[in-house]
C-alpha cells in the first residue's frame, strides 16, 4: 500500500521518510474512512455491505497526520494563515470549522502557524487529496461541474453519493454528457467491472486512464474543482458575530419587501455578502432577535443558507447573510436557464429543499413562509433554504406582502384561521414550492386570497399541472392533507423524491 502512497504523492516522500521512517503507509481510503456499497450481482457469501460512515467530528489530531490545501486562501484575520495550493500543513488542533495548524516545507521544517478553514485541507496521504476526489455530491452537482466548457472530454471525478448504501461513483464526461459508473468495494477490493478488480481508488483511476470503460474511453483530466463555501466570514466571527457596520459595504440592492430591503455587498471589501436591512426594527424584542439569532447561528447545513453577522449597534438593524448568484428559486426557475432545466434536475432541487428542511425539523426550528421565493439558488443548481427562524421574530404573526395580504396561498389552513405553525404547516407549504418549481415559477391556484381559502378549507386541491408525473403530484396531494398529523415528514418527502427516479 505504501508504493500506492509514494505513486500518488511523490513530493511527499522525503517528509514521509522523515514521519513515519520505513514503515507501511496506510492509503488512507480504509483506515481513515471505511465505506463500502452492494454488489450488483448476487454473489456467493458476499460480505455485509455498509454505507460510507459520515465525517467525523473533532478528533485528536493523529501523530504524523500531513494535510494539504487543496486551493489557495487569502487571511482575513490577523491569526489566520494565507496560502497557496498544495502547501502542507501539520494540523495543532481542531475546532469546528477552523483548525490550528503549521505550514510546512516539504522537508517539515515550520514556516508559520496561524488558524485555517478546515475544508480547504485534506489529508496529504489519502485519497481525499486527489484531484479527482470530490467528497459527497449528487449526481447533478457533478454533471453540472462535469459539463462546464473548461472541462473537456473524458474529465472525469469520483465522488460519494449522496444516496444512502450507493458509496462510490465515478462520473465521466463523455459525448457531452456525463455517465455514471458504481464503484464496488468488497472487503479491499474495488471495481467497475467484474474481470477488473483493485487495491485502491488510486490504482483504479490510474488503469482507466490508459485503458477503456465499457461504454466510454479512457479518462482524461480530472474535473476542474470548485473553491468550497465557508460557513463563517472568519474564525473570528463564529463566536463573535455581532460586527459594526462600518466594516460592510452596500452595493446594488437585489430586491424590497415590507419588512426589509436585500442588498449585495461586501465585508472589509473582501467577502460578497448578502445584507437584508430590517425597516421595522423598532417594533422588534430586541432580546428575542438576539436569541434568535444565537440559535440560527448554530444551523449549519449545505441546503440552509449561512448566517454570518448581524448589525445592531444603531437603527436599522442588518442581518449578513452567505451570497447565492443565481437569485431566489422562483426567479431561477423563470429565466432562461432554469426553463431548460429537464424533470430530474426539477426534482433534484425539490429534494435539496426538502433535505434543509428535514434538518430544520430534526431540530424543531419551523420556517412558517416556505416558498420559491425564499430559496436561493447558487452554482451548480445548489438550493438553500433562506428566511428561516427570523420570520417570527421580525415579521408579524403572518407574513404580510407589500400589499398588506397573508400570503393565503402558500399558508397551511391552520395557520391562516389560528395561527398554528408548526413543521406540518411548513409541509403543506413545500407541497406548494413543489407546484411552483414542476411549472418553473407559475403562482399557484386560479382566483383571488380569499376565494382560494375558502376553497380549499371546503377541500379543493390544485389538479397535477401538465407534463407533472403522477407521483409527484401524489406528493403534493399527502402535504395537503387537511389533518397536519396526516402529513408527510421532510425526512419521508426527501426519501421519496430521492427514490422517485433512478439517482444512480
Amino acid at each position: 500500500m505504501g508504493e500506492t502512497l509514494r505513486k500518488a504523492c511523490p513530493c511527499l516522500e522525503v517528509l514521509w521518510q522523515r514521519i513515519f521512517g520505513s514503515k507501511n503507509i496506510s492509503d488512507g481510503v480504509d483506515a481513515e474512512d471505511p465505506q463500502r456499497v452492494s454488489s450488483p450481482t448476487p454473489q456467493p457469501s458476499p460480505p455485509q455491505p455498509s454505507p460510507p460512515p459520515p465525517p467525523p467530528g473533532d478528533k485528536p489530531v493523529e501523530s504524523g497526520s500531513i494535510y494539504m490545501a487543496l486551493w489557495s486562501f487569502e487571511s482575513r484575520h490577523q491569526d489566520e494563515l494565507s496560502f497557496q495550493e498544495g502547501d502542507l500543513f501539520s494540523v495543532i488542533s481542531r475546532a469546528g470549522d477552523w483548525w490550528t495548524a503549521r505550514r510546512i516545507d516539504r522537508n517539515g521544517r515550520v514556516l508559520a502557524t496561524g488558524i485555517v478553514p478546515s475544508n480547504y485541507l485534506a489529508r496529504g496521504e489519502s485519497v481525499d487529496a486527489q484531484p479527482w476526489f470530490f467528497g459527497e455530491m449528487n449526481r447533478f452537482e457533478a454533471q453540472s461541474h462535469l459539463l462546464r466548457p473548461e472541462n473537456k472530454e473524458g474529465a472525469f471525478l469520483i465522488r460519494i453519493s449522496e444516496k444512502d448504501n450507493v458509496g462510490y461513483v465515478l462520473s465521466v464526461k463523455s459525448d457531452s454528457r456525463v455517465k455514471h459508473f458504481k464503484i464496488m468495494h468488497q472487503e479491499s477490493v474495488y471495481f467497475v467491472e467484474l474481470n477488473q478488480n483493485f487495491t485502491s481508488l488510486i490504482d483504479l483511476v490510474e488503469h482507466y486512464s490508459t485503458h477503456r470503460l465499457s461504454t466510454t474511453n479512457s479518462l482524461g483530466e480530472p474535473c476542474k474543482r470548485t473553491r468550497p463555501q465557508l460557513l463563517d466570514l472568519s474564525h473570528s466571527t463564529v463566536d463573535e458575530w455581532e460586527l459594526p457596520k462600518e466594516e460592510f459595504t452596500l452595493e446594488e440592492r437585489l430586491g424590497s419587501g415590507h419588512f426589509a430591503e436585500v442588498y449585495r455587498g461586501r465585508w472589509k471589501n473582501q467577502i460578497s455578502v448578502a445584507i437584508k436591512i430590517i425597516k421595522t426594527d423598532s417594533e422588534l424584542n430586541h432580546s428575542e432577535f438576539q436569541k434568535e439569532v444565537q440559535i440560527l447561528k448554530s444551523l449549519r447545513h449545505r441546503h440552509l443558507i449561512s448566517l454570518f453577522a448581524v448589525c445592531m449597534s444603531s437603527s436599522p438593524y442588518y442581518i449578513i447573510t452567505e451570497f447565492m448568484e443565481k437569485g431566489s428559486l422562483l426567479t431561477f426557475l423563470r429565466s432562461p436557464e432554469g426553463e431548460h432545466l429537464e424533470l430530474p434536475s426539477l426534482i433534484d432541487m425539490a429534494a435539496q429543499v426538502a433535505d434543509g428542511m428535514s434538518y430544520l425539523e430534526e431540530r424543531n426550528s419551523i420556517h412558517r413562509d416556505l416558498a420559491a421565493r425564499n430559496v436561493l439558488v447558487g452554482e451548480n443548481c445548489i438550493c438553500k433554504v433562506a428566511d428561516f427562524g427570523l420570520a417570527r421574530v421580525i415579521k408579524e404573526p403572518f407574513y404580510i406582502t407589500a400589499d398588506k395580504k397573508i400570503p393565503y396561498k402558500w399558508s397551511a389552513p391552520e395557520a391562516i384561521s389560528h395561527g398554528k405553525f408548526s413543521n406540518k404547516s411548513d409541509v403543506w407549504s413545500f407541497g406548494i414550492l413543489l407546484f411552483e418549481i414542476i411549472t418553473y415559477g407559475s403562482v399557484p391556484y386560479p382566483g383571488g386570497n380569499l376565494e382560494v381559502y375558502q376553497q380549499v378549507t371546503k377541500g379543493y386541491r390544485m389538479p397535477a399541472p401538465p407534463k407533472c408525473p403522477d407521483f409527484l403530484h401524489e406528493i403534493m396531494l399527502k402535504c395537503w392533507s387537511a389533518e397536519p398529523a396526516d402529513r408527510p415528514d421532510f425526512k419521508v418527502l426527501k426519501c421519496k423524491l430521492e427514490s422517485s427516479y433512478e439517482l444512480e
